[in-house]
C-alpha cells in the first residue's frame, strides 16, 4: 500500500530543527525530499555531542530529523545554482525554508519568483515571528520562543524560578504545525489546482498549543503561575511525589481515582477525614495530604507502585529515562522506534507519532551523507557527467 505523500516532491532548504522536523514527517509518509545544503553542509551535521559522528557530518540530532531525504549541495550565491533550483521548482510540489523573511527573495527563489514558474507550488516559510508584523525580521530560537510565549512563565518552581523545557519543544511543535500546514495546502490544491504560501510563525504555533492557558486568561481572567509538577487540573493528587528511592507522578484527577489511591496505599481512613472531604479541602490541606501519601509511598519503589496503582485504577507513572522508555513493551509492541541497517551498524530512530491502517510512516534509510545525491539529481535534470564535473570543479555543487 502506498504512503500518503508518495509522488510529492519537496525542495527542503530548512536547517537546524523546526524545518527539518517538518519535512521529515512528510518524508516518513513517502514524500521525495531533496535537502539542499551549502557545500560545507549545515552546522547541525557537526554538533559536539559526539566527536565520532560530528567528524562524519552525521551528528545524532541531525540524523534524527533527516532520514529518508536526499542531499544536494549548492552554492546559492552562484547564478548557476539558482538556475538548478528553478529547474527543480518546475517539478516540485513543495518548497520549505526557514530563513529570515526576505532572504530567499534576495536570492531570486522566494515565493513570488518560484510560484511564477510553478503556480501549483506550495511554499512553506517557517520563521520566528512570521513573514509580516513589526518583529518579522527578528531571529527565532527555541529558548527565545519558550520565554516569550508564556511557556516559561508556567514552567518551573516558585523556589527556583522559570525553567525551559528539557527539549526544543517550540522547534518541534512548530515543525509539526508546518507539516500540518503543508498537508492542508496540498489537500486544498487538489480541489482548486492552486498552490499557496504557508506562513508558519514559531510564536504563533506555540500559542496555538497553549490554547487552554490563553482561554483561562481571556475568558476567566485567571493568571497562570509557575506550577512545578502539578497538572493543569490543579488537583493536589496530580503532582510529583517521592516514592521509595525515586519519584512517582500521580495523575489522580477525580474522586473515583482518589478513593482508589487512598485504599491502595493503605490509608482508607483518610476518606472520612474532613480535612480531605473534597478537592477544595484537599487543596487547603495539601501539605498534610502530601505527607500521608509520601509516607505510604516510601515503602516500595516507584516502579512497583506504578504497576500496583495502575491496576487499582489510580493513574500514575514512575520517571522513565530515554534509554528505558524506548525499550518499554508498549513502545516495542507499537513499533514506535524504528530500526534500520546503515553502513555504521543498526540504528534506531523515532517514527511518526501516529499509525495508519495502511500506508503509515516508515523510515527506509538513514539521513544522507553530505551531497550524496547531487550527481543523481543533476543527472535527472539532464546534466551529463562532463557538465556535473564542471560544476563541481567551479565549486557550484
Amino acid at each position: 500500500m502506498s504512503r500518503p505523500f508518495e509522488g510529492v516532491k519537496i525542495l527542503d532548504f530548512t536547517q537546524v530543527l523546526a524545518g527539518p522536523y517538518a519535512s521529515y514527517q512528510l518524508a516518513l509518509l513517502g514524500a521525495d525530499v531533496i535537502k539542499i545544503e551549502r557545500r560545507e553542509g549545515e552546522d547541525m551535521r557537526r554538533t559536539p555531542l559526539s566527536r565520532e559522528w560530528a567528524d562524519r557530518g552525521l551528528a545524532p540530532g541531525w540524523q534524527a530529523v533527516n532520514g529518508n531525504k536526499r542531499s544536494l549541495t549548492l552554492d546559492l550565491a552562484r547564478p548557476e545554482a539558482i538556475a538548478i533550483i528553478q529547474q527543480l521548482a518546475t517539478q516540485a510540489d513543495v518548497v520549505m525554508e526557514n530563513f529570515r523573511p526576505g532572504v530567499m527573495d534576495k536570492l531570486g527563489i522566494g515565493y513570488a519568483a518560484l510560484s511564477a514558474i510553478n503556480p501549483r507550488l506550495v511554499y512553506c516559510a517557517i520563521s520566528g515571528f512570521g513573514q509580516t508584523g513589526p518583529d518579522s525580521l527578528r531571529a527565532g530560537y527555541d529558548g527565545k520562543i519558550q520565554a516569550m510565549s508564556g511557556i516559561m512563565a508556567i514552567t518551573g518552581h516558585e523556589e527556583t524560578g522559570p525553567t525551559r523545557a528539557g527539549f526544543a519543544v517550540c522547534d518541534v511543535l512548530s515543525g509539526a504545525t508546518a507539516a500540518f500546514g503543508v498537508s492542508s495546502a496540498l489537500y486544498q490544491r487538489d480541489r482548486t489546482g492552486k498552490g499557496q504560501m504557508v506562513d508558519v510563525s514559531m510564536l504563533e504555533a506555540t500559542l496555538a498549543f497553549l490554547s487552554g492557558q490563553i482561554a483561562d486568561w481571556s475568558v476567566a481572567g485567571h493568571r497562570q503561575q509557575l506550577s512545578g509538577n502539578q497538572a493543569v487540573s490543579r488537583r493536589v493528587t496530580a503532582n510529583l511525589f517521592k516514592a521509595g528511592e525515586g519519584y512517582l507522578l500521580l495523575a489522580v484527577n477525580n474522586d473515583k481515582q482518589y478513593e482508589a489511591l487512598m485504599r491502595t496505599i493503605g490509608r482508607e481512613d483518610t476518606l472520612k477525614d474532613p480535612r480531605f472531604a473534597d478537592w477544595f479541602a484537599r487543596q487547603e490541606n495539601e501539605p498534610a495530604l502530601r505527607a500521608i501519601i509520601e509516607e505510604a509511598l516510601a515503602k516500595k519503589d516507584a516502579r512497583e507502585w506504578e504497576d500496583i496503582l495502575e491496576a487499582a485504577g489510580a493513574p500514575c507513572a514512575s520517571i522513565w529515562k530515554i534509554e528505558e522508555i524506548i525499550d518499554h513493551p508498549q513502545v516495542v509492541a507499537r513499533g514506535a522506534i524504528q530500526e534500520i541497517d546503515t553502513p555504521y551498524g543498526r540504528l534506531r530512530f523515532a517514527a511518526s507519532g501516529f499509525q495508519l491502517a495502511h500506508g503509515g510512516g516508515r523510515l527506509d534509510r538513514m539521513a544522507p551523507e553530505l551531497g550524496a545525491d547531487t550527481d543523481a539529481i543533476l543527472d535527472s535534470l539532464g546534466y551529463d557527467a562532463e557538465a556535473i564535473a564542471n560544476l563541481r570543479a567551479r565549486e557550484i555543487v
